[in-house]
């Protein structure tokens, strides 16, 4: 049986996005969080699971929609509707083909992956964080929680702030994990937030991503 060559750019595009990896990497982690009185909390909340979701497409492109950004490294991500409000690093692939998350004993940092675009430019940036550690919530843990038209903010190098507008949050399963989905190209700028989510146990830790959609809608 034989198969049909990938042209050059799909080569390219999979060495710089090696998105299964992805899914793997950030499966790591505490579920419950042990409160004050000793006992153990419910963990971080959770969108529909992909399976029970509706199918979600991301709107169409307006005419008052901004263009595209210039290359330039993002410093700050803000979300209010959850408060959050941290720095970034930028995230690589490590020595054995995995993509770094940023350091956990650092709860509140948020990083971007460097294999992709930067946030505001034409295609998919990724922004990836930890959902809690073993002190307590982290940068990322209210991210299930988010509602369609919520905003992410990105500030930017280069002075300007790039706004996206969520119109998805869902789980997914790192068995069938939506690769293709999650971070291709709709030719327009896009972003993906993403931390650990799903089920837990000690054994293999979180079973699932929880992943935001959302597009770019402003630019200060």
């Amino acid at each position: 049986m034989y198969f049909s060559e990938p042209d050059e750019e799909e080569v390219q595009r999979k060495k710089r996005a090696p998105w299964g990896v992805i899914a793997l990497v950030l499966l790591t982690g505490l579920a419950l969080i042990r409160n004050g009185s000793g006992e153990f909390d419910a963990g971080p909340p959770q969108p529909a699971s992909a399976a029970a979701a509706d199918t979600r497409t991301a709107p169409g492109t307006s005419p008052n929609a901004p263009q595209a950004l210039p290359f330039s490294t993002p410093g700050r991500v803000r979300i209010p509707a959850i408060q959050v409000d941290a720095p970034m690093t930028p995230v690589g692939l490590d020595a054995q083909g995995w993509v770094d998350a940023p350091p956990p004993e650092t709860p509140n940092l948020a990083g971007w992956f460097t294999g992709a675009v930067t946030p505001g430019e034409k295609g998919t940036a990724v922004v990836v964080g930890h959902v809690d550690n073993s002190k307590g919530p982290a940068v990322f843990y209210g991210l299930g929680a988010l509602k369609q038209r919520n905003r992410v903010e990105i500030t930017r190098q280069d002075g300007k702030t790039a706004v996206f507008e969520v119109y998805s949050v869902e789980v997914f399963n790192k068995d069938d994990f939506p690769g293709d989905r999650v971070y291709g190209s709709k030719g327009t700028p896009e972003l993906r937030v993403i931390t650990c989510g799903g089920g837990f146990t000690q054994q293999n830790g979180y079973d699932g991503n929880v992943v935001a959609f959302a597009r770019m809608v402003e630019v200060r």
